[in-house]
Order: C-alpha cells, then sequence, then structure tokens
C-alpha cells in the first residue's frame, strides 16, 4: 500500500498564503462593515400619485413617508407630459390651435390675430409658461437639445412664448432637465433628492455645467443616470466626475434585471473607475411583479437583496391596491415602515448610500497568496502522481518556477489575470485536498475497525468539520485573491463558476482510483497504485455495458446536468415551488441559508461514506458516495466566488451546511445503521 508524504514545504508556503488571505479577508471584512448605510428610496411622482388617489394633501402623504423611513425621493427630469398636467408650463401643437381657432375656442385676440396672420405653423409647437422659473428652465433646455435655430420666440397676451420645430409625439416626452422646484421641493420635506438626469446629444461642457447648477443648494444623496447613457457620454465623462467630486454626490448603477452585474449605460464603467469606484448598487423590484407579492415577501426581498448583492439603494414602488382592512395610505406606510424597521433590526443605518473605498491591499500580501496556490497545485499533484511524490526536489523546483511566473506581475502592481488564475485554482484545488486527505487518513485504517454506530458517527463528524475547515482555507485563498472594490460592486465578476462544479470531482476521482481498486479485486491482475489509474480507467472502458447499468448511467448523467444547469450566477433550470418554500424558510430562521447542494447532499454523503468504508461496502458504490461529499466541499468554496456577498456571510452558510449536513448524514447513518442490524438478525433466523 502506497502512503502518500504530504511535502512539509510546500504545507508550510500554504499555510504563509493562508495567513496572507486572512489579513486580506479582514481588510474587506472591514470595508464591508463600513458601507452598511441603505438609501431607502421611492420616486417623488410616486408619493404625489398616492395622494391623488387618496385624495390627500401631498404634504401630508410626504410626512408620513419620511416618518416611515423613507430617506430620499427620485426626481426625474421634467417633461411636457407632466407639465401639461401640473400647469407650470405647457406645449401645443400649431395644428391644435387653428382648430380651435376654427372651432370658435380659441378666444385670445392675439392668438387669433396670429393663426389669421399665418403666424401659427401646424407642424410646429408652441410653448407657454404659467411659472417664470419653469419656463426658463424648459427654455433653456429645449434650445440645449434641439438648438437655437430651431426655437423661436415671440410675445403673445405680453408673455413670451416659444415657436419649436419638432415632432410633437417626441418632443411631448422630451427629457427637459432637472426641475429645480421639484428638487428644493423634495428638500424641503425632509428628504434627499435621488437624482436622475439624463444625457444630451453631442454633450458639451456647459451641459454638464447646467445640470449640476440646477443642484445648487440641493441636498442629493446619489445621481443615478436614466437612459442608455450617463450624463457627459462618451467624451465627457470627466467633466461629470469633476462636478460630481465637487459636490461630494454617489454614483449609482442600476442592477441588471438578470441581478448580476449592471444594466447597461454607455460610459457608467468608465465613470465608476475615474471616481475611484465611488459606486452604490440600486435595485428596484421590478413592476410586474410587485402587485403579485405580499407584502411581507417585499420585505423580505428588501432584506435579502440588501445582504446577499451589496445592494445599497433600495429604489420602492407605491402599491397600488390596498391590503385587506387598510387603506391604499395605510398600505404603503406599512410597506415602508415595515422595509425600514426590517433593515435597521439587521444593522443597517438609512441615509445616503453607504460605498467601498479601495482597499490598498499590499502587492507583497498578493504574491503569497498567489505562491501559496501554487504550493497547493503542486502538492495535488504530489498526491496523484506517485514518482513525484517521492521526489521532493522536484516539486520544489515545479514550485520555484510557477512561483516566480505568477507573482512577477502581481509584485509589479498588475497581475489582474494572475488573480483570477489564482482563484479559480483555490476554488478547485483546495476542496480536492481536503477531501483527498481524508481519504488518505481513511486508507490508513485498513482493518476497518467494528467500531459502534454511535462512535462511528461521532468520528465521521469531526472528520467532516476537519475536512470543511480544509477546504475554507481554499474560500480564504480565493476570497483574498480578488477581493477588491470592483468585485464588491460586480463590475468584475468570478470566471468560471460552472467549472468549479466539475473540477473538484474529476480531481478526487483522479486520486480515489489511483488509490483504491474500484473493483473490488474483481480481476485477477494485482491493483498497482503506481498504474492504478490508468488501468482502472481502461478496466471502466472494457466493461461490458447492460441494460441496467446503461440506465444508472443514463440517471448519472441527467443528475449531472441537473446538477450543472442549476448552478453558478443564472441558473438555467428552474427551482420547484416546494424548494422555493423551503428556501425561505431557511432564510427567515437562519442568518444565512445554507445551500442545497450542501446540507441535503455533499455533507451527509460525507458521513454516509464514512460508515460505507467502516461496514466495507463495495468501493464502487464508495466511489460514488465520495463524489457526492465532493460536492459539499466544492460547493462551500464556490459560495465564496459570489464577491458582492460579504465575506462573513458566506461564512455563516458555509457553517450552516456543515452543521446541518452532519445532522442529517447522522440521521440518515442512524437509519442505515439499524436497517443493516435489522437485515442481518433476519438473515440469521433464516
Amino acid at each position: 500500500m502506497t502512503k502518500y508524504k504530504y511535502n512539509p514545504f510546500l504545507v508550510l508556503v500554504i499555510a504563509i498564503g493562508l495567513v496572507a488571505a486572512l489579513f486580506i479577508n479582514v481588510m474587506r471584512y472591514r470595508d464591508e462593515a463600513a458601507s452598511r448605510q441603505i438609501d431607502l428610496a421611492i420616486d417623488y411622482e410616486g408619493l404625489l400619485e398616492l395622494a391623488e388617489l387618496e385624495g390627500m394633501e401631498p404634504a401630508d402623504v410626504l410626512r408620513g413617508a419620511r416618518e416611515a423611513g423613507i430617506s430620499s425621493l427620485a426626481v426625474y427630469e421634467t417633461t411636457f407630459k407632466k407639465l401639461n398636467v401640473n400647469g407650470k408650463a405647457a406645449a401645443v401643437r400649431g395644428s391644435d390651435i387653428i382648430e380651435r381657432y376654427g372651432s370658435g375656442s380659441l378666444v385670445s385676440p392675439e392668438w387669433r390675430a396670429l393663426v389669421e396672420s399665418g403666424a401659427i405653423v401646424g407642424t410646429e409647437v408652441y410653448v407657454t409658461g404659467h411659472d417664470p422659473q419653469t419656463y426658463s428652465e424648459v427654455k433653456a433646455d429645449i434650445i440645449r437639445r434641439l438648438g437655437a435655430d430651431r426655437v423661436r420666440t415671440f410675445t403673445v397676451d405680453g408673455h413670451e412664448a416659444l415657436a419649436v420645430k419638432a415632432n410633437w409625439k417626441s418632443f411631448e416626452k422630451m427629457n427637459l432637465g432637472m426641475p429645480t422646484d421639484e428638487m428644493k421641493a423634495v428638500n424641503d420635506a425632509g428628504f434627499y433628492v435621488l437624482a436622475r438626469p439624463s444625457n444630451y446629444a453631442a454633450v458639451t461642457d456647459d451641459d454638464i455645467n447646467a445640470v449640476f447648477d440646477r443642484m445648487n443648494g440641493v441636498r442629493v444623496s446619489e445621481m443615478v443616470f436614466s437612459g442608455s447613457e450617463t450624463l457627459g457620454a462618451p467624451k465627457k465623462l470627466k467633466a461629470v466626475i469633476e462636478k460630481l467630486k465637487e459636490r461630494d454626490i454617489t454614483l449609482g448603477g442600476i442592477e441588471a434585471t438578470t441581478q448580476l452585474q449592471f444594466y447597461k449605460q454607455e460610459g457608467l464603467m468608465e465613470m465608476a473607475a475615474g471616481y475611484d469606484y465611488r459606486l452604490a448598487r440600486l435595485y428596484a423590484i421590478p413592476k410586474d411583479e410587485q402587485p403579485k407579492m405580499k407584502m411581507e415577501a417585499a420585505v423580505e426581498r428588501w432584506a435579502n437583496t440588501d445582504e446577499e448583492r451589496n445592494i445599497r439603494i433600495d429604489l420602492m414602488r407605491i402599491y397600488e391596491k390596498p391590503a385587506p382592512g387598510m387603506s391604499l395610505y395605510e398600505t404603503n406606510m406599512r410597506y415602508f415602515k415595515a422595509t425600514h424597521d426590517k433593515l435597521v433590526s439587521m444593522g443597517y443605518t438609512i441615509g445616503p448610500a453607504g460605498t467601498f473605498y479601495p482597499l490598498g491591499v499590499s502587492r507583497v500580501l498578493r504574491a503569497l497568496v498567489v505562491i501559496g496556490a501554487v504550493a497547493g497545485g503542486v502538492l495535488y499533484l504530489s498526491l496523484v502522481i506517485p514518482a513525484l511524490n517521492t521526489r521532493c526536489r522536484w516539486q520544489l523546483i515545479m514550485w520555484i518556477v510557477i512561483s516566480a511566473i505568477a507573482a512577477a506581475p502581481v509584485l509589479m502592481g498588475s497581475g489582474m489575470k494572475i488573480r483570477l488564475v489564482t482563484s479559480l485554482a483555490s476554488a478547485n484545488i483546495f476542496p480536492a485536498l481536503s477531501v483527498i486527505f481524508m481519504l488518505d487518513r481513511m486508507k490508513r485504517f485498513t482493518d476497518r475497525p467494528d467500531w459502534s454506530l454511535i462512535k462511528l458517527i461521532v468520528i465521521s463528524v469531526l472528520a467532516l468539520f476537519v475536512c470543511g475547515a480544509l477546504s475554507f482555507v481554499g474560500a480564504a485563498y480565493l476570497s483574498a485573491a480578488l477581493s477588491d472594490e470592483t468585485y464588491f460592486l460586480e463590475i468584475n465578476i468570478f470566471r468560471g463558476i460552472k467549472l468549479t462544479f466539475i473540477m473538484p470531482l474529476i480531481l478526487v476521482a483522479i486520486a480515489f482510483l489511483q488509490r483504491f481498486d474500484i473493483f473490488d479485486g474483481a480481476y485477477d491482475d494485482t491493483f498497482d497504485e503506481n498504474t492504478g489509474i490508468v488501468s482502472q480507467v481502461k478496466r471502466i472502458l472494457e466493461m461490458r455495458v447492460t441494460m441496467g447499468t446503461l440506465f444508472v448511467i443514463g440517471m448519472l448523467g441527467i443528475a449531472a446536468i441537473v446538477f450543472i444547469a442549476r448552478s453558478g450566477h443564472n441558473m438555467g433550470m428552474p427551482v420547484s415551488s416546494l424548494e422555493l418554500r423551503f428556501r425561505a424558510f431557511l432564510e427567515q430562521a437562519l442568518y444565512a441559508r445554507p445551500r442545497s447542494k450542501e446540507l441535503l447532499i455533499g455533507h451527509p454523503a460525507f458521513i454516509v461514506a464514512a460508515y460505507a468504508w467502516a461496514r466495507k461496502w463495495p468501493m464502487m458504490l464508495l466511489f460514488l458516495i465520495v463524489m457526492a461529499a465532493t460536492i459539499g466541499q466544492g460547493s462551500m468554496v464556490e459560495t465564496f466566488c459570489h464577491m458582492r456577498t460579504p465575506v462573513m456571510m458566506s461564512f455563516a452558510r458555509g457553517i450552516g451546511g456543515i452543521v446541518g449536513g452532519a445532522a442529517i448524514g447522522a440521521v440518515a447513518v442512524f437509519v442505515i445503521g439499524l436497517i443493516e442490524k435489522a437485515w442481518r438478525n433476519v438473515n440469521k433466523k433464516a
């Protein structure tokens, strides 16, 4: 029996790299803890709509929203679709004026004279204002967007008016700049303004200055751009960044509908980089989804979203139908208050969105993590290649060469791709190493002592905890390799999620086949560990396949497809309603919901594998159970690939999975043990 040696030098390097990784993770934890302020926001127009629906004064609704915990109101650029309703300015088609003249409903003598003189053109749009400030702002923005050559001023009824050459449908919806009166009304009501400006065609410095000038004296929490472009895109981004810095305004990015990265806006990533990633992620429950959700479910959605995806701007919507026994106003105020109280109970503060700051991780610490991961890779190779396992010098040379190549870019201040490769290697190699270490420990018990069922359960649970701790080494490496604000914000994401579910299985399978005869000596030739995997793969390929075997292989293939399809950032397979309810229960009962692959499959399988080894089950069956156990270890590390989730939450999720999975596995083994005992008694009597 080959006894594989664990090179102490490589183990020492891994330990040093782990210390460096833990330092980086502590820095990450502090940065995450310092950013726990959430801006509870809602559209200003939404509250005005609520007041109108309830027949209430807007001031009363605003006061109620503030007392319920709303901190910011989103203010969008004005349009004539809105202005024609509030009456502060008006736009009308020339054809409509001519029609009113013909019907006799145009009563103003001066307007009638203009029609009679031919000054009113049916294809033009005519703008008048009843509020001087609003008219002035609208006039300035129309000229900015359309050009002075398309705008003509004239006087009618003692007031200036505009004749604009424009298509009516596009003109009515055209953005006309941030409304100063609305922003001041929001501040006066005790809220911050969540500014939602849009971009200009062929934007100029003067356009940008005009946008920010309207915000003079306005308390702005964040700026989240409307449309498919940021203000200043594509050539004036620096000017916008300087204005943001001058006014100390946080930039906001809208989370994509896939809940991964951001809604695409030209210039957003470049602006975020130029602003040192002072960026907050915004989420809004989809408009078509919220009406179907009960209030409690919506509140829980906000809590989970903010905690798991680093959302820091919650842009809420009003419920348009009242809850049973409540008015529409009461329904929405309770919704706002319940969300506020839930977030506060979780340790969040409410106000302008918290943001991450550059970690400033030392290059040396990054390099130590890289060379530690290299040591892990070399150690794995030494544990599956017997010839390499006995040659420590070869291992050392291999480690030196690869480490020098990998660490050099990191020490020079770049190495982003190296860091990504390091994280990918850590996610695959370390969970495999943890399972291989337990296989080697298990292999020492060649005579397989006849432990009692309770003792076997206790030992297997302790072994699972040790194996989990070793897998967490890989999690620490992965997190440390990627830790920076671009990954926390999901500007960059971990690549290779699907691979991390398959590769640990392959790595462990290679080690298992190298160590154990899965055919239990069914072949005449002696099992040779030096060529174990080659000979066993050859035997597998030469096996005669029965219909039963083919059926089992097919079922395993389907299971593998489901396993991969349900994994990663975007699951390619829907989740059953029963599982969704089970997940919801765990989310409410625990700080962090354990992953199903760990809780229900991987960790229970680990306990069963220990039992299977001790009770001398067929080696082929043990192999399949070990593969299932590897799923749990790989999933623990893969959890940390989702860098938007706080590191402590990922850690808590892993711990919960181990504890819960160990309990389920212990119960399963206890039941299996009782069944086997009963079966033996039946056979004895027979």
